[in-house]
């Protein structure tokens, strides 16, 4: 799985979490803005109500079901910036990837 695959899966399954902004910050590797305001998925550094922050090696592996986003948080893997409530609603946004 690679960026592209990432943001191509959430942008056809119109991945967002609804009325909210959420950003996947992969540093380096770029970003992904989930949103659910005007219902887009696009790769702006956009204003976002949460932010996480994640290498993408351990996004993928979050994504593949080998790494558990709540080991990855306390691991500090994962960052959360925000609204840790907008957070806490990705599990759904996260399932779209497995395909």
């Amino acid at each position: 799985m690679t960026f592209d695959d990432i943001f191509n899966r959430f942008k056809s399954a119109s991945a967002t979490v609804a009325g909210k902004r959420v950003k996947f910050d992969f540093g380096d590797a770029g970003r992904i803005h989930l949103d659910g305001v005007a219902n887009a998925v696009t790769q702006d550094d956009a204003a976002a109500d949460t932010t996480i922050k994640v290498k993408l090696e351990d996004f993928i592996s979050m994504a593949e079901g080998q790494l558990d986003p709540t080991s990855a948080f306390m691991q500090g893997k994962l960052k959360v910036e925000g609204d840790m409530g907008v957070a806490m609603q990705l599990q759904s946004v996260m399932s779209k990837l497995r395909g």
